[in-house]
């Protein structure tokens, strides 16, 4: 894996111990962008800074707190990110999934063991955020949908037209003027609501 094919990885982690592993696993798998952040300090901030394609988060014994403080950068940065942490309980692995954390590893700190769950946390970040698109998409063509339904019973009521011809003229106006139908739709709403 060359330098420029090779992602920018940050570690997270105020042991430099603990971080050396975690590095030395990752030069060995081929990752050579790599960036250690000790202070916890305005470290989304310095998350940014770097832009990292991928975290790990190494927390030894986090308290709730810290883990809390972590799991807020999860929601932040939009990035695969792969904890480890050396012991947990229910509550807290349920709190990283909601955080979206993709990888959540409780007495797993083995270099070798990096390149697979490296792996597999960019996997299930990747089929998340996937669903998470298709989520976005369905709820907007949902949304855009209910506007086109009301500016149809809009234009069905003030011009007399039916319903098919309502969208026909919703269809043919945003082809006319190079919009969505959506856009149209929400004019006609607009200006309905301004004219009561």
């Amino acid at each position: 894996m060359s330098a420029e094919q090779s992602p920018k990885i940050v570690i997270v982690d105020e042991s430099p111990i603990r971080a050396a592993i975690l590095e030395e696993g990752l030069r060995e798998a081929g990752f050579t962008q790599v960036v250690h952040i000790r202070e916890m300090q305005s470290l989304l901030a310095r998350i940014y800074a770097v832009d990292p394609e991928i975290i790990l988060i190494d927390l030894e014994n986090p308290s709730r707190d810290v883990l809390e403080a972590m799991f807020q950068v999860s929601r932040a940065v939009k990035r695969p990110i792969a904890m480890f942490v050396d012991q947990s309980d229910s509550a807290s692995i349920q709190a990283s999934v909601e955080a979206g954390v993709s990888a959540y590893i409780v007495d797993g700190l083995k270099k070798e063991r990096i390149k697979p769950i490296l792996d597999l946390c960019v996997s299930r970040f990747n089929a998340f955020a996937k669903l998470q698109e298709e989520l976005e998409r369905t709820k907007s063509q949902l949304e855009d949908r209910k506007i086109i339904e009301k500016a149809k019973g809009i234009l069905m009521k003030v011009k007399g037209l039916t319903e098919d011809e309502a969208y026909v003229l919703l269809r043919s106006t945003a082809m006319r003027e190079k919009k969505k139908i959506g856009e149209i739709a929400q004019s006609i709403i607009t200006a309905s609501e301004m004219l009561k």
